[in-house]
């Protein structure tokens, strides 16, 4: 058996190896495929695989690297005992290389785009048990989300849909989290030019009506920017109201959008994320207290 070189180890697909381990994403992002970390017990995955460097990184720890940084942690090995167990592994895995090292021996990936297929009524138990896991009533679902089946790396999948302005899809199911192209926000125009309500994703939009379908509020525009990318982006749209209600995540990357929106104009744009401030977000204080919203509606009467 002819050992595997260094260069040869380093093209080994980081998620064809993890699953040979037994790790299997929880989510998945474009090229970013999410578990939960190999070297740790956790609860939430921070250890990030991006396919198409075929690099990792371990936000746990803030370190990262090749298949070989990897090995070598993960076996408590030398590089030549890492290089030896691979070699034998790829007798039996037939792993997929970036790119391949030899001709013909590469399993085609896939080119990593999302390609929707179809789209139709939510109907599917999974994703129905997802919905209502999440606290969110299949009525206001159906009024905003499709269920949409698509491909990715050849693979089916079938998952919630939330179209966005430019026709792409918001897709999310308990294992998988991404977006097809094109990406873009999702503006409800209603008319209004005096309030618009901002929200970070989807759920969180579903969540504000989940929480206020049986109580008059008042008359708004809504925006999900589906990507904080689009936050200065949209600073134009935002400020064609008079009044700008934030809903963003309450993680760094959250707050620090919305305090950089009150020091650009503290009179127009509102900070409404203290009411879940002990939350990641809107949806997360849904999902963990809608025994206390039943007895009192008490957010219900601020949002």
């Amino acid at each position: 058996m002819e050992k595997l070189s260094c260069a040869q180890a380093k093209q080994i697909d980081l998620v064809d190896y993890l699953a040979s381990l037994g790790h299997h994403p929880t989510k998945i992002n474009r090229q970013d495929y999410w578990y939960l970390s190999p070297f740790r017990n956790e609860e939430s995955a921070s250890f990030k695989v991006n396919r198409k460097l075929n690099l990792w990184f371990d936000f746990g720890e803030g370190k990262g690297g090749n298949v070989i940084d990897f090995g070598k942690r993960y076996h408590n090995c030398t590089v030549n005992e890492l290089l030896a167990k691979l070699s034998g592994q790829q007798q039996t895995q037939n792993f997929s290389f970036h790119p391949p090292f030899l001709a013909g021996e590469k399993k085609d990936p896939g080119t990593g785009k999302i390609l929707i297929l179809e789209d139709r009524r939510l109907s599917a138990p999974t994703l129905l048990n997802y919905l209502q896991k999440r606290q969110i009533p299949l009525k206001i679902a159906e009024r905003f989300c499709r269920e949409v089946d698509f491909l990715l790396y050849e693979k089916k999948y079938t998952a919630i849909g939330f179209q966005n302005n430019a026709g792409g899809y918001e897709l999310r199911n308990p294992h998988f989290k991404g977006s097809s192209s094109p990406k873009a926000i999702t503006f409800f125009d209603q008319g209004q030019q005096q309030k618009l309500t901002v929200f970070e994703g989807f759920f969180n939009y579903l969540s504000f009506h989940s929480i206020n379908h049986k109580q008059p509020h008042e008359l708004t525009n809504f925006l999900v920017l589906n990507s904080l990318s689009f936050f200065e982006k949209s600073r134009g749209k935002m400020e064609s109201h008079q009044k700008i209600d934030l809903f963003l995540d309450r993680d760094p990357a959250g707050i620090k959008l919305t305090q950089k929106a009150l020091e650009w104009d503290k009179t127009r744009y509102v900070d409404r994320s203290n009411l879940y401030q002990n939350f990641k977000d809107l949806n997360d204080w849904l999902s963990k207290q809608r025994h206390e919203l039943k007895q009192s509606n008490r957010i219900g009467r601020h949002l």
